[in-house]
């Protein structure tokens, strides 16, 4: 069995070979001269410019005191507190370590003496769970000893560094499609978007009509494009048509055709079901379809063909319909202004796209993502300076509402770039770029009239409930990442306030 010794370089190692002749070797070399190893691999991170000089002549000394292959890995980390940059650097030092000794062959041991304690924690998280190993640690006093660690670190327990594995392992366990190109402009870290794009991914590949429900501004046209471009049509035609901005007296002609002479002076005009042909029509805002229009789109969805104003004569069309609303035609079916044969010819495969308050974690994302947007829009402009954001004005983006969602997200940013006249996007700067929030008072719970029955036990009760669906929903039922989400110490505090609201999960 080949053995493999993965250690950070830390400062105490780095002054060993200046107390050698005390037998203060420093952790590394303390542990190489008591137990037998094939290879040490060296992980070195340092921040200060003389730590980093003294590293070749560390390495020197090492591999002058051990037979085993040194094998050095700087890492480019933020920090030594850059717990995901810890995480990635020490999770692919051990895969390369696998590797090169083969399935089976190779037994990890981690040293959790060298280095800063957040290394040592990413250790102790990876030999328990990721990559099981020897946990050791010394000191001059006791010596090497394996670690004992009294506990087995349970997936309720885990961060969401880690849990990325178990969702890897669960999409490939359910047939996932794979990963594509086509989605990487619907920037998203949140589980709910992440769930939502892998259903959109499988559905693409099939040939069904799409319907995606959303509030104005989340992106819908976006998706829309994404799952044309992942399907057995791209290359062909994609149409987009906005429903609404069409006059009634039009819709027929513009969605099926006109002949020639069917007015005075008409020209003959292929509608946007031909025009599609092959492709994709997007229909954006269906719901604010007339009547009348609703029933000739069932007919050509139904017929498969189309046939133009002024001629008898049906054209058969091969098109993918994919639709968009931001009303919930269910509810609009039940009110009697949307056909329901149509409403179930198109929902065959239904996409809600949640609005961004909704999407815990993406709006820091977003907000990075889409400045990188403005600064290149805007880098052809007289006296255009690359904007970066105060940390007062990214906390009060981070707590809007957005009730436009993602438009109106990128729009403030576009406000408070023009505003700033220095690099930096202040507080102030961006809460002038903001847009008041509409209804804001009809709706704030600290604002509601005292007294005409205002129950502040029902309304706490309330608040707490939303809250608590919504963290749990999002920590996909783990208590301990819910507790976190709403504040609370620990998810036995969070059941305490479950049992305590009614909330059953």
């Amino acid at each position: 069995m080949r053995r493999v010794l993965l250690a950070w370089v830390g400062v105490s190692d780095l002054n060993g070979p200046g107390k050698e002749a005390t037998g203060d070797l420093g952790p590394v070399a303390q542990a190489l001269a008591v137990r037998p190893f094939d290879q040490v691999v060296l992980l070195e991170y340092f921040g200060k410019p003389a730590h980093q000089e003294m590293l070749p002549g560390y390495v020197a000394w090492l591999r002058a005191r051990t037979t085993a292959d040194v094998v050095e890995r700087p890492e480019a980390l933020r920090g030594p507190t850059d717990f995901g940059g810890i995480y990635e650097a020490a999770r692919s030092a051990c895969r390369s370590a696998l590797e090169a000794g083969g399935p089976g062959s190779t037994s990890l041991s981690f040293h959790l003496s060298s280095g800063a304690p957040p290394m040592a924690a990413v250790w102790m998280l990876l030999g328990k769970t990721l990559f099981p190993a020897e946990l050791i640690e010394s000191s001059r006093e006791q010596g090497v000893k394996t670690a004992e660690i009294p506990f087995d670190i349970a997936a309720e327990f885990l961060p969401d560094l880690l849990r990325e594995q178990d969702e890897r392992l669960r999409e490939q366990s359910a047939a996932e499609p794979p990963a594509t190109p086509e989605f990487a402009d619907i920037i998203h870290r949140s589980r709910v978007m992440t769930r939502l794009v892998q259903r959109s991914r499988r559905v693409a590949i099939r040939n069904v009509p799409v319907l995606i429900e959303g509030e104005s501004g989340t992106g819908k046209e976006l998706l829309a494009r994404a799952i044309h471009q992942a399907s057995p049509r791209r290359g062909k035609p994609f149409v987009a048509v906005n429903c609404g901005a069409i006059p009634e007296q039009l819709i027929e002609s513009e969605l099926f055709g006109i002949a020639k002479g069917v007015a005075t002076g008409t020209d003959a005009r292929e509608g946007f079901f031909k025009v599609a042909d092959g492709g994709v029509l997007f229909l954006d805002e269906l719901g604010e379809l007339p009547g009348s229009a609703q029933v000739k789109l069932l007919r050509a969805l139904q017929e498969g063909a189309v046939t133009k104003l002024g001629t008898r004569t049906p054209e058969k069309v091969d098109v993918r319909v994919v639709a968009a609303t931001n009303r919930n035609l269910a509810d609009e079916v039940a009110a009697g202004r949307f056909r329901e044969d149509l409403f179930y010819r198109l929902a065959v495969a239904v996409l809600k796209i949640p609005p961004l308050r909704e999407r815990s974690g993406d709006v820091g994302l977003l907000v990075d993502r889409l400045l990188e947007q403005v600064n290149r829009e805007s880098a052809g402009d007289p006296g255009f300076k690359d904007k970066k954001l105060s940390a007062g004005a990214r906390n009060l983006l981070l707590a809007h509402p957005w009730p436009g969602n993602v438009r109106e997200l990128l729009n403030t940013l576009r406000r408070a770039a023009i505003w700033t006249e220095s690099n930096t996007i202040s507080a102030e700067d961006a809460r002038e770029a903001l847009l008041p929030v509409p209804g804001a008072r009809r709706h704030d719970v600290l604002g509601r009239p005292l007294g005409g029955g205002l129950n502040l036990p029902e309304l706490l009760s309330e608040v707490a409930k939303h809250y608590f669906d919504r963290a749990l929903d999002e920590a996909a039922g783990n208590k301990t990442k819910a507790a976190e989400l709403v504040g609370l110490p620990s998810y036995q505090t969070l059941t305490n306030w479950l049992q305590r609201y009614g909330v059953k999960r």
